[in-house]
Parts: C-alpha cells; sequence; structure tokens
C-alpha cells in the first residue's frame, strides 16, 4: 500500500488509529462473544503493539523496520528514549501471538492469557501515546496526532 502522498502526521495518525482498532477488537472479541475468541484476540494485542510501536517510530522519522518482532521494535525505539526498556517484558510476552497463535495446535491460549495479552497491549498503546502527548507538548506539528488520539477514544 502506498502512503507516499500522506503527510508524515497522517502517517502516525493512521498506524496508530489502526492500533486502537486493533485493541478495540481484540477486547470485543474477548468480552463481548461467547466463546471467547482468545486466540484472535491474542493476534490483534500483538497487532496493536507493534503499530504501536511503528508509529511512534515514524514520529520519530525512521522507517519501521519490516518485522512482526516486537522485541526488535522495541529495542529500536530504545534508541529514542530508553523508557521503551519499561516495556520490553511485555513485547517479549506478545511476540509469539503475531503468527502461531493464528493456526491450530501451534500455541495453546486460554482466557487467562488472552486476557494477559489485551491488558499487555493496552499497557504499549498508552505508553507510546503517552510518549507522543509529551512530544505534543514540546512540538506544534503533533497536534494532529492529538486530534486523532481524542477522535480514536471517542468512537
Amino acid at each position: 500500500m502506498d502512503l507516499s502522498y500522506m503527510s508524515d502526521s497522517k502517517l502516525v495518525q493512521e498506524w496508530l488509529r489502526y492500533s486502537r482498532n486493533d485493541l478495540i477488537s481484540a477486547r470485543h472479541l474477548f468480552d463481548d462473544l461467547y466463546p471467547k475468541q482468545t486466540e484472535i484476540a491474542c493476534y490483534l494485542s500483538q497487532q496493536c503493539a507493534e503499530k504501536a510501536l511503528k508509529g511512534y517510530l515514524l514520529f520519530k522519522e525512521t522507517e519501521p523496520p519490516r518485522t512482526h518482532n516486537l522485541v526488535e521494535l522495541c529495542q529500536t525505539c530504545m534508541k529514542y528514549d530508553s523508557a521503551f526498556s519499561g516495556i520490553l517484558d511485555a513485547c517479549a510476552d506478545l511476540a509469539p501471538y503475531g503468527a502461531a497463535v493464528r493456526y491450530p495446535n501451534e500455541l495453546a491460549v486460554d482466557d487467562a492469557i488472552a486476557k494477559s495479552a489485551i491488558d499487555k497491549a493496552q499497557a504499549i498503546y498508552d505508553f507510546c501515546i503517552n510518549l507522543l502527548r509529551t512530544a505534543a507538548q514540546a512540538s506544534v506539528s503533533m497536534d494532529d496526532i492529538i486530534d486523532a488520539i481524542r477522535e480514536s477514544r471517542e468512537r
């Protein structure tokens, strides 16, 4: 998908919007459906974290590596802010859900594991959003991102 027509802040907004939507979907599949859709909720939790991290890297004007490896993405983010070390374990915990959980007999997931994955995705998403909010206070160019975050929370 060619996104070269988008401004940098719009591209960051899109990554964060997709991240938020994955989190909302993971919660819905886990909380509102019977039986609980634990595997796909874990996958979407991993996707939420991946897109939040990639959104942060784009904000830092860094092309995100073409990987689903959350540990690698988090370590890349750590080059810009050492505080990312605080979410490295959560990234490592979510990493297996990027692929294996989508296929039968690859990874067993129960309700407790899925709930934990959603909670970790929420923590990673919130961490990235809070860093971007802090940056927004120092940068007028972040106004669009803040508006997008507010809009996503209102949905």
